[in-house]
């Protein structure tokens, strides 16, 4: 198969493998373009599946891990900093475990980037930046 747009075909010229996919969990058929011709079409297509977790993983990060951006372009610092931030989320998680807290990771999260400078008690400052419709 070959690109027919003009612009599509001028970007890519080359020929390319269109791979069907029935998938019978969610019961979706997908179809895969690929310039692969030597790997089998089923395996093409788990390929494209870890593809896709790949991307839930990054959704969740950034869903998650407040990662608004990355400060390094190599492979190093990418990973230093999610480390950093999945370090960040567990050790919130255990405070938050530990002292009974009964707010949500996100808010506790940014009460304590507001209030990072500070040299006040983790308890006291969630008591006193949240919002009155939150306490419970």
């Amino acid at each position: 198969m070959i690109l027919e747009g003009f612009y599509s075909r001028k970007v890519y010229p080359d020929k390319l493998r269109r791979i069907r996919y029935l998938d019978t969990d969610p019961n979706k058929r997908f179809v895969f373009l690929s310039n692969n011709f030597t790997l089998s079409a089923l395996t093409i297509a788990q390929l494209f599946q870890c593809r896709w977790q790949i991307e839930i993983f990054f959704k969740w990060i950034k869903q998650h891990l407040c990662i608004k951006a990355f400060y390094g372009t190599t492979q190093n610092a990418v990973k230093t900093q999610i480390w950093i931030a999945i370090t960040i989320y567990v050790l919130v998680t255990i405070v938050k475990k530990q002292l009974k807290i009964d707010l949500s990771l996100y808010i506790i999260l940014q009460i304590l980037s507001v209030t990072l400078f500070e040299k006040t008690p983790i308890l006291e400052a969630i008591s006193v930046t949240q919002p009155q419709e939150l306490k419970g």
